[in-house]
């Protein structure tokens, strides 16, 4: 009997854009697996460290200088300091979370949130890759909602946010994040709306 190779969804977007929405809704109606903080837990298990500690680095490079701290983190030679857990490099982490998307891949049909799973995967044989994107005015007040902010502060966490996942995907892939020939798919969210944005991706799957 052929085995049937997993159908893959990858989706890229932008913080306030509504990725996570669309990708979970997504996964139920096509009842697939939906990988997210999946990723995150099998990464850190990998890795033996902690879950909170791959989350402040999710879709980040860190530093030069925080690298440099990180890698000589320890204390004067004559005092005690009990032993540490060596956080990953960059270079590590996105090598043991390009395994984890390509097993999932390999496993089962899913959806996949971010981390350059759609560069990890362009060559598989059965993946489909989308960018969600949107204006500054309706990330805001998406943003401000789920946080719980100010205008202000959701302002300069989208800021951060675009700046942090641009840097990573380049570093990581030598391309530009939001250069929409990388994708299969590019819809714009704040113009047709999150449950449109949902029903325009499962007619071009059909």
């Amino acid at each position: 009997m052929k085995k049937i190779t997993p159908f893959i969804i990858t989706i890229s977007r932008q913080l306030g854009s509504g990725g996570a929405y669309v990708g979970q809704k997504l996964a139920k109606n096509l009842n697939i697996f939906y990988a997210d903080r999946e990723i995150i837990s099998q990464a850190a298990k990998q890795l033996s460290v902690l879950e909170e500690d791959l989350e402040s680095r999710d879709e980040k490079i860190i530093s030069f200088w925080q690298s440099l701290l990180t890698s000589y983190a320890i204390g004067a030679p004559d005092s005690y300091i009990p032993p540490q857990i060596i956080s990953p490099t960059d270079h590590i982490l996105f090598k043991v979370e390009s395994e984890i998307i390509e097993r999932i891949a390999k496993e089962r049909s899913a959806v996949i949130i971010g981390r350059c799973a759609s560069h990890i995967l362009r060559y598989h044989t059965n993946h489909i890759s989308i960018f969600l994107h949107s204006n500054l005015s309706f990330r805001k007040t998406r943003v401000q909602e789920i946080y719980n902010l100010s205008e202000e502060a959701a302002e300069k966490m989208i800021a951060k946010s675009d700046k942090d996942r641009a840097v990573y995907y380049r570093t990581n892939t030598g391309k530009e994040w939001t250069d929409i020939r990388n994708y299969d798919l590019s819809i714009d969210t704040g113009k047709i709306g999150l449950e449109k944005s949902l029903d325009l991706i499962i007619e071009y799957l059909e």
